[in-house]
């Protein structure tokens, strides 16, 4: 059975940073797309960035493009997710996601892990 359990979450003061991962098991890592998702109280779940299976291919959504940064580590069958200059506004549970489309659709990923809380304060 595939498991995707997150980690490194936390509280931080606005302008900080956390580095989260997401090991993965049961699964064939190096075969699958990796997302990292996130979502704030009364709001959807909102894909943040994606990276191919390979990690040729990565993207972000806007709101964090040049602030975080994705990367997977296929021979520990581990995904990163390092977020720098972080804001009030990106608190939010971080999930994890394994799918076999390239895309930042909630709807194209298979396994998700439990989440991980990011808090940041002003």
């Amino acid at each position: 059975e595939a498991q995707l359990v997150e980690s490194g979450g936390g509280s931080v003061q606005a302008g900080g940073s956390l580095r989260l991962s997401c090991t993965a098991s049961g699964l064939t890592f190096d075969d699958y797309v990796m997302g990292w998702f996130r979502q704030a109280p009364g709001r959807e779940r909102e894909g943040v960035s994606r990276i191919s299976a390979r990690g040729s291919l990565e993207d972000y959504v806007d709101s964090v493009k040049g602030r975080f940064t994705i990367s997977r580590d296929n021979a520990k069958n581990t995904l990163y997710l390092q977020m720098n200059s972080l804001k009030p506004e990106d608190t939010a549970m971080y999930y994890c996601a394994a799918g076999k489309f390239y895309s930042l659709s909630t709807s194209a990923y298979d396994y998700w892990g439990q989440g991980t809380q990011v808090t940041v304060s002003s």
